[in-house]
């Protein structure tokens, strides 16, 4: 095969892997809209609609360091096809559901298969191209990334008005059987295999394994059950997962000694990793909570209809799709600094959007806010994929599924948090103000900017100590982001 066929399959190869992730992140968001459709449709409880959403999530992030290092060691190639083929035809389930149970099962097993699929995403691209080339690839699944959680509400709004409100609902899910079976087909014949070598022989560190997922559950579970579990004793849940964390943490050390963990933890001493690392977790806080509330607002609030909200959650979208794709081209020139300006400039477009729903109230305040969230998604899009570009820019190929399925698994705890603290706040002042929707969105908008400036705060501080070390961002394009390694980098993680 010539260098062109090969850089050509390559990007098939990516172009698969990204229409698979745009779909399973789809299906975070999608199912907000439809949400009355389908207890109407079902009879489903409130607790049945909060499994039918916190289901989805919980799973996603049970899988997704397993299913990552399982591909590192294994083969990425594989690993994608069976969870695609896994989320297919859960997706095929959902949409056939008749009973309440039927469906929260179905959405349990489509999360998990997203968690397999998802950290194989990034490590492909890591596999495929080198550092110098990263930045583009990045920059779409920066894209992918912002695209799929934000246009969910419109492409939800949209099926419904198309098919009705008694079977819309289901075509969000049967929507994904033509694509996953096309991407199963087109995957299995661009995706290069795994070749063989040491890696087939390394244990999976199966206690380390289940440690961590019962850790991850066990934070997980409160965070998402946090409005159908009343009482302060579901947070007990939370207390024993950081311990269970805590003894995972001491065994992943000792395990190192003699084998290859389920995570390096040498990984966080790379300061472009670990402050990545925390950047994601709390920007994801901040950004996935925006699409929560304001679609609740817009719906319940101002009498929107699914796909009116949908409409009006969409400059969000397009600007975050445009700043990613230009991110992720000048990621490399710039560094950090583009992170710490898209922060700013989400915090501006949020605070800009609280004074548009201010200054117009009813049902005008949404096309009003539609410039604003045009800023907030500008910046979004130079937060996302420039944050994941300098995060995995110094780790090592072979572990690329792993360091990046970390990173997604504290994206997804972030939202968790970011859901259940600013839901909390949310619902807490409606019932105060007596159904006052305007103010209870303006309180959540603050907590929301508060999450964002936070993590704007780590970006400034990574920038701030970067010009004290006296390293400087690439200024020739092509050359790999971030910063010079602090040390060995590829000695660290070298084959022992």
């Amino acid at each position: 095969m010539t260098t062109t066929e090969q850089d050509a399959n390559r990007w098939k190869a990516l172009t698969v892997a990204l229409v698979a992730g745009f779909m399973t992140l789809l299906d975070v968001s999608i199912v907000n809209v439809a949400l009355p459709s389908i207890r109407a449709d079902l009879h489903l409880s409130a607790g049945g609609l909060q499994w039918v959403l916190s289901g989805y999530a919980l799973t996603f992030g049970l899988l997704l360091v397993p299913a990552g290092r399982f591909g590192d060691a294994r083969g990425r190639r594989t690993v994608f096809i069976v969870g695609l083929a896994a989320f297919t035809l859960a997706s095929a389930a959902a949409g056939l559901a008749t009973s309440s149970l039927w469906l929260v099962v179905a959405r349990l097993v489509q999360g998990a298969a997203a968690g397999v699929v998802n950290p194989q995403v990034s490590g492909l691209i890591q596999q495929l191209f080198r550092p110098a080339e990263r930045a583009r690839p990045f920059g779409l699944l920066g894209a992918t990334i912002g695209i799929s959680t934000a246009v969910g509400p419109l492409l939800g709004g949209l099926l419904i008005q198309v098919f009705g409100a008694e079977t819309g609902w289901r075509w969000i899910f049967f929507i994904n059987i033509p694509i996953g079976a096309a991407a199963i087909a087109l995957g299995w014949k661009w995706i290069p295999a795994r070749r063989a070598g040491r890696r087939e022989r390394e244990s999976l560190d199966p206690v380390g394994v289940l440690l961590l997922g019962l850790g991850v559950l066990l934070v997980l579970l409160p965070l998402v059950q946090e409005r159908a579990w009343q009482g302060q004793a579901k947070w007990l849940l939370l207390v024993a997962g950081l311990a269970v964390l805590a003894v995972f943490l001491a065994w992943e050390r000792r395990y190192d000694r003699r084998g290859t963990p389920l995570i390096e933890l040498r990984l966080f001493r790379v300061r472009s990793y670990g402050l990545g690392a925390l950047i994601g977790l709390l920007y994801f806080a901040g950004f996935t909570t925006i699409f929560f509330i304001y679609t609740l607002y817009l719906q319940s609030g101002l009498g929107y209809s699914a796909l009116q909200a949908g409409v009006a959650i969409t400059p969000f979208a397009l600007g975050s799709a445009a700043a990613a794709a230009a991110g992720g081209r000048i990621v490399n020139r710039y560094g950090r600094p583009l992170v710490a300006v898209g922060l700013a400039l989400v915090v501006t477009g949020l605070g800009g959007t609280v004074l548009a729903l201010d200054l117009v109230r009813g049902a005008g305040g949404g096309w009003a806010a539609a410039l604003p969230l045009l800023v907030a998604g500008i910046g979004s899009g130079l937060v996302i994929s420039p944050n994941q570009t300098l995060t995995l820019a110094e780790v090592p190929v072979e572990r690329a599924g792993s360091a990046g399925a970390v990173l997604q698994t504290g994206q997804r705890i972030g939202t968790a948090v970011g859901i259940a603290v600013v839901g909390a706040v949310f619902f807490n002042r409606l019932a105060a103000t007596g159904n006052d929707w305007s103010s209870a969105l303006r309180t959540a908008l603050l907590v929301t900017i508060g999450l964002v400036l936070v993590a704007l705060a780590a970006a400034v501080a990574d920038v701030l100590a970067a010009r004290r070390n006296g390293h400087r961002a690439p200024r020739r394009d092509g050359e790999p982001a971030g910063r010079p390694p602090s040390g060995d980098v590829a000695g660290t993680f070298r084959s022992r």
